[in-house]
């Protein structure tokens, strides 16, 4: 019963329809969380997270996004600026570490929890792992050896299983910056700011102490939502990491060159070219898998050759100019190939 009132806060507070974003309530009040002192839990949803939430409607209204959902600005993280990428990531992670905390959780061991509910979950924890707690093991130690400020996650890959990963700072695996991509299922904050207070440095502490409210249940049915959840699909269509590579370096030099500063392209066009080459020999999405895309990037590292080796012998900006919009071009049809195939 108590997923209804959060996945209602969820839709209202921009998930489905964009900005104006809002913040949660808890489920529980400040002082009931035990193990995490109350002023923290204040500090962190009162001030942190209401912080993210603040800025990120600035963010977006600021750069035309105010109707995009959340999901949409995450996805495309490395497109998007700093400040709408820290803060949609800040408020989206937040809002599940809420959910996740229940200091009122059956007083039951977790692993009866997941046995009573016959879940989807524990069966894959036991196909994956051997034993639930094998995996709280690798998510502490995923949690644990996070440098600086970040979340360690359990998630649903595209392929329907289990992964234990990490994120620096707000990011997480919804992200195209992510290498694991998936929707997350549990996610550990562990900025200074989620424990200093109660347990200074002893970031092992406070991992050993949440799971005495991470409650299994609600980790169940996120689980089984994932399973169905479009974002999966959509996630397969979008990791295409040789792609995004490719298309930062085109970006770094395309767009001076358009405005006929041809210096970052004579510095890059082997970087460029060598990112074609990556590109054309990757692992291409299955969903987007087709003859026309094949045959597209074959030609584009063509293209890039061909620019390398004019700017290497010299050639006129005239030339240069000709052979990066060529370039830019059939970067940009693949593009719409791929976005025709989703």
């Amino acid at each position: 019963m108590r997923l209804i009132p959060l996945l209602i806060t969820l839709f209202i507070s921009g998930s489905i329809f964009g900005q104006p974003f809002s913040l949660p309530e808890l489920s529980h009040p400040y002082d009931a969380y035990g193990v995490i002192d109350s002023k923290t839990m204040e500090i962190h949803h009162s001030k942190h997270h209401q912080g993210y939430v603040n800025k990120l409607n600035k963010a977006v209204l600021k750069e035309g996004l105010e109707k995009k959902a959340l999901v949409d600005l995450m996805l495309y993280a490395s497109y998007r600026s700093k400040a709408v990428r820290n803060n949609a990531g800040g408020h989206y992670n937040h809002t599940l570490f809420w959910e996740l905390l229940n200091p009122s959780k059956v007083k039951a061991s977790d692993e009866q929890v997941l046995k009573t509910q016959k879940s989807k979950l524990y069966k894959e924890i036991l196909n994956q792992y051997g034993s639930l707690d094998n995996l709280k093991m690798e998510l502490n130690k995923a949690a644990a050896t996070r440098f600086g400020s970040g979340w360690a996650w359990l998630v649903v890959t595209p392929e329907k299983k289990l992964a234990v990963t990490s994120s620096p700072n707000q990011d997480n695996p919804i992200m195209d910056v992510s290498e694991v991509r998936g929707i997350p299922v549990l996610g550990i904050d562990v900025w200074e700011h989620a424990y200093y207070l109660k347990y200074q440095n002893k970031r092992g502490d406070y991992l050993s102490a949440i799971w005495s409210i991470l409650d299994w249940s609600v980790v169940a049915n996120k689980y089984n939502l994932a399973l169905t959840d479009p974002l999966l699909k959509t996630i397969e269509k979008e990791h295409w990491p040789e792609l995004m590579h490719f298309h930062k370096v085109l970006a770094q030099t395309f767009h001076p060159a358009e405005k006929g500063n041809y210096n970052p392209i004579r510095d890059r066009s082997g970087e460029l070219f060598a990112k074609a080459i990556l590109l054309n020999t990757s692992a291409i999405p299955k969903p987007l898998l087709s003859p026309d895309i094949s045959l597209a990037l074959i030609k584009l590292e063509k293209q890039c050759g061909s620019l390398d080796k004019c700017i290497r012998k010299n050639a006129k900006d005239k030339i240069v100019s000709k052979k990066i919009v060529l370039v830019h071009d059939t970067f940009h049809e693949i593009q719409g190939m791929c976005h025709d195939n989703k």
